[in-house]
C-alpha cells in the first residue's frame, strides 16, 4: 500500500511538473533549430568558398536593356567552346528583366587567362520578326573572381537586338 501512494505522489508531482517542463523543452527545441539554421548557413558558405574559390571565380549575368523592342525566349551561354548554361524564359522572369532585373546566368571556375564567351539568345523583336542571333566576347581573367554582364539591346532606328558586354569591378 505504502508503495502504491508513493507512486501516485511521484506521478502527481510528474503531472504537475509537466507544464513547466513542456515549455523549458519548447525552448531547447526553438534553439537548437536556430544553431541548425546557423550551422547551415555556414556550410553554405563554407561549400561556396571550396567550390568556386574567389582566385578562380567567375560570374555571368544577364540585365535587358532591350525593354519595349523584344521579347527574349532563351539564352544560351558556353565558355571556351563548352555548353555553360542554357535558359527558357517564363513570363515572370521577361517581367522581372524589362524592370530592370540582373539575373546570375552562370557561375563557376577559371584559371587566368584568355577565355572565350558565346551567347546566343533567341526571341521575337519588332514587327513580330522572331530573332536567332549569337555573339562571341573574348575576356581576360586574372587571378582574381571575374563578373561579366551580357547587356541584350535593340537600339533605335532599327531596334535589332544584340548583347554587349561588360566587365564588373
Amino acid at each position: 500500500m505504502r508503495l502504491t501512494a508513493l507512486f501516485l505522489r511521484a506521478l502527481l508531482i510528474s503531472v504537475l511538473s509537466a507544464p513547466a517542463m513542456s515549455d523549458s523543452l519548447d525552448s531547447d527545441i526553438a534553439e537548437l533549430k536556430g544553431e541548425v539554421a546557423a550551422l547551415n548557413h555556414s556550410l553554405f558558405e563554407l561549400e561556396e568558398d571550396i567550390l568556386h574559390p574567389a582566385n578562380t571565380q567567375v560570374a555571368v549575368y544577364l540585365s535587358f536593356a532591350a525593354r519595349e523592342y523584344f521579347v527574349l525566349d532563351s539564352v544560351e551561354l558556353s565558355i571556351d567552346g563548352h555548353p555553360a548554361v542554357s535558359h527558357l524564359y517564363t513570363e515572370r522572369e521577361r517581367q522581372a528583366l524589362k524592370q530592370g532585373g540582373v539575373q546570375q546566368l552562370y557561375l563557376g571556375n577559371l584559371s587566368a587567362g584568355e577565355h572565350k564567351i558565346d551567347a546566343v539568345f533567341n526571341g521575337q523583336g519588332a514587327n513580330d520578326h522572331y530573332y536567332r542571333k549569337d555573339a562571341s566576347f573574348n575576356v581576360q581573367k586574372t587571378g582574381e573572381k571575374a563578373q561579366y554582364e551580357l547587356i541584350l539591346d535593340a537600339k533605335a532606328p532599327a531596334f535589332e537586338p544584340a548583347f554587349r558586354i561588360k566587365e564588373w569591378e
